[in-house]
């Protein structure tokens, strides 16, 4: 633990993802002033939330001065944990799962400061495509040139990608896959750059959805793209 700005993660694991699974697929971390944000990318099901709720469990555990299963690292103390994560609603109240997105999303906004960690997983999901994507650059925006607080950003907005391109502090990082003769492979490993496709359908099929859905999906699929 340190009173600097960073966290350095070598080959850290989930403890309670690897103690019910048996096994874990270790992976780095690096926050730093220089590069205070991750957009991390990649397709359903390949360990992006895993991933980014790991960070902040081993930060906790290192504060309170437990045992935190990684290689090594190096922990700057962070002054709160701020996450949004998972969908619900409250409906007694009247609030739709979008709405208490956007009040947990405020809410961050509101209190974080430059020493804090955020974990934001696909904000702007619960809306209209067009809606979604504009608030979750916004927020990422924010976040990165104003509060400049350690951020893990996880979208399925492979447009946001662009951003490290012209806001400092913001890296692009992706889910690792293998992909042969139209089967997919999740490898769970972290690695640089942006991801191109979410492999949505396919997630789709691992889950049992009937095969003329699978096929009438990719259909459609296709010609969106053409």
């Amino acid at each position: 633990m340190t009173d600097t700005y960073g966290i350095q993660v070598t080959e850290g694991r989930h403890p309670v993802v690897e103690a019910m699974a048996g096994s874990f697929v270790p992976n780095d971390l690096c926050l730093n002033e220089q590069t205070h944000m991750v957009l991390l990318t990649g397709p359903n099901a390949a360990g992006k939330s895993t991933y980014v709720r790991q960070a902040a469990l081993l930060v906790i555990l290192a504060q309170i001065g437990s045992f935190v299963p990684v290689e090594t690292a190096t922990i700057g103390v962070v002054d709160r944990i701020f996450t949004r994560v998972g969908a619900a609603d409250f409906l007694a109240r009247g609030l739709s799962t979008f709405m208490v997105e956007m009040q947990e999303t405020a809410n961050i906004l509101q209190q974080a400061t430059h020493k804090s960690l955020i974990i934001l997983d696909e904000v702007g999901r619960g809306t209209g495509t067009s809606d979604g994507q504009a608030i979750a650059q916004a927020v990422a925006e924010l976040l990165a040139q104003s509060i400049k607080a350690k951020t893990l950003f996880t979208t399925h907005y492979h447009e946001l990608a662009r951003l490290a391109d012209t806001i400092p502090g913001i890296t692009n990082a992706r889910l690792e896959i293998r992909e042969e003769n139209e089967e997919v492979t999740f490898l769970y490993k972290v690695v640089p750059g942006a991801a191109q496709k979410s492999y949505g359908v396919y997630v789709a099929k691992l889950a049992g959805l009937p095969a003329e859905v699978i096929e009438r999906a990719k259909e459609i699929l296709a010609k969106g793209s053409e």
